[in-house]
Formats: structure tokens, sequence, C-alpha cells
């Protein structure tokens, strides 16, 4: 198990290039971009566009295109090959975002196995990238259909397979059914990575013997916890547990992450989205509810940091 791919899950609005580097550097193996809508980039929105930028510091690194029209998304893999620094082309069976969804595109395509064949085949037709697929378990409630979406993904040309264990109606919540990954990984001759519940190292093992998956995706149990990636791959290699992330290193990693979006994306918007991540590095300590509400009103990173140096110091000396 010492040779387990982890890849960083896409996450919209969270998983952009700063927050990669931070999994890069603490572990993961790989990232998947925040999904890019083809259609947006056909009409080249300006937002869109800045989902692509990178660094070099960032490979493995996939791209990941969501769209239901396969003519808008074979031309815009093509330019995404040929204008960008990308390992791969992933895309996006998977979103269950109402709007995502009402669109008929992310998840709502597993009710059209036939279109997610045809688009794959379109994409592998236009470039030489690897292209994959992320999939659910299924897009109604109760429904299993994850082998004829990832057959059909295959049939297309598709060189992996992502599957999350949960379906569209269930969105985040509930408990993810490592079965119906397992179904999907007998069911291939191609790699698949197993996405859903994997919050540490015990739970990473557990996936990997009962589903023999090629890879792990982790997505919402990173958040606030770059370090995760890390501890899995000790846990895999049978080293002792790494010891436990103290307050100090959290608070001192948000205050890095703070000023490395800043530099990256300017103070109003580097701080706008600041306030979705700092939460999450001070999850459970005493007082964060408090200091959540207050560090959701900051504005500035001179503010942002003032806060969680005062907040820091008052838990160090709460501890002694």
């Amino acid at each position: 198990m010492t040779d387990t791919r982890l890849y960083l899950a896409p996450l919209a609005g969270i998983t952009d290039s700063t927050y990669r580097r931070l999994c890069y550097e603490n572990g993961a193996d790989a990232a998947v971009t925040e999904m890019v809508s083809a259609k947006a980039l056909h009409f080249m929105n300006e937002n869109t566009c800045d989902l692509l930028r990178t660094t070099p510091e960032e490979h493995p690194l996939i791209v990941q295109l969501f769209g239901s029209d396969p003519e808008i998304l074979a031309e815009q893999a093509a330019r995404v090959e040929r204008e960008y620094d990308f390992d791969g082309i992933d895309l996006n069976f998977g979103c269950p975002a109402p709007k995502i969804v009402k669109n008929h595109e992310g998840s709502f395509l597993l009710t059209q196995p036939e279109k997610i064949e045809e688009i794959v085949r379109a994409i592998t037709e236009a470039v030489h990238l690897p292209v994959s697929a992320k999939i659910r378990k299924g897009f109604y409630k109760d429904e299993n259909c994850a082998v004829e979406a990832a057959l059909a993904a295959e049939r297309g040309g598709a060189s992996m397979i992502t599957v999350h264990g949960r379906t569209t109606d269930q969105m985040y919540s509930g408990k993810a059914d490592w079965n119906a990954i397992r179904e999907v990984k007998e069911a291939l001759s191609i790699p698949v990575i197993g996405n859903g519940d994997v919050v540490d190292g015990e739970s990473a093992e557990r996936m990997l013997e009962e589903i023999g998956c090629d890879g792990i995706m982790i997505g919402r149990a990173s958040r606030g916890d770059p370090w995760i990636f890390s501890r899995i791959h000790a846990y895999l290699r049978g080293e002792a547990a790494p010891a436990q992330i103290e307050a100090e290193q959290r608070i001192r990693m948000a205050i890095r992450h703070a000023e490395m979006i800043v530099a990256d994306k300017g103070e109003y918007t580097g701080m706008m989205q600041m306030r979705s991540h700092v939460i999450y590095y001070i999850k459970g300590f005493k007082g964060s509810t408090r200091m959540r509400a207050r560090l959701q009103s900051v504005n500035s990173l001179d503010e942002m940091k003032a806060l969680l140096y005062a907040y820091l110091e008052r838990l160090e000396a709460e501890k002694d």
C-alpha cells in the first residue's frame, strides 16, 4: 500500500492554485482543478479562465471540465491542452449542484450513459492527454448505475474513473457506498479511484482492502487540514502516527494560506475567499465559534493576521 496515490478532489471555490500548492507540500500526489465550464470557456468568460491558472509546483495536475455538448467540450479540451500545462483532462459526471443538474450537466448525465460515452469519445479523439471521468453511485435516491456509467466512459476511451459512492440526491450527506465503488473496480479494466468518507489512515486502509481501488481521492476532509495526505501516507507505510497538529501549527498555516491567496488574487478577492477556508483551520478549538463570527467580517490581511495571532496567544495562555 506504500505506493497508493492520493488525489486532492476538485472542490468548487476551495481547491484553487493556492490550496493545491499547500496540499502538494503536505503529501498530495496529484490534484484535480475546480470544475471548469467548457461553455464558459467557449465564450471566454474571464472568471472561468482564471480557474485555469497554475504554477510550476502543481504537478501532476488534472483539469476538470464539465458540460453536455460533446463538440464544445472537445473544442475546449483541445484548447486547454494547447494553451496550458496540465497532465490530464477529467470530465465531471458527478457534480450534484442543483444549478448544474438543472442544465443537464454534471451528475444528470448519469441518466444518459450513451451521452457519457459520446462525450468521452469526443474528448479522447480531440486531445493527446489522458482523459478520465468522475461519476457518482447514481442520480436518483437509492439508485446504483455506477457500473453502467463507468463502462460507458471506458468504452469512450477513458483511462481512469473516479467513483464517489453517493447519489445526487444524497449530495454529501449520509454514508458513501463503497460496495458501489468495488463493483466498478471489478467491472473495469482501467484504474478506479475511490472517493467518499476517507478521513484518516485507518479509513484509507479499509477502502483499499474492501475495494481494491487504485488510488484514493480526498475532498472535504482536507479542508483546513492539508496534512491529511502525509498522515495517510505515513499510516499506509506502517510508520508511527505523526504528532497531532496543534493549534499553533494550524493557525500559522491559516496565516500562510491567507498571505498566499492575497499574493495570488489581491487583497479584496483573497480575503473574501479566505473567509471560507479559515473557519476550518480553527474548528474545534476553544472559542472557535465566536472567533469564526469575527473572522467572517474581516476585509484585510493585516486584520485577519492580527485576529489569528491574538487568538493563538489566548489558546496558548489557557494551556499554561
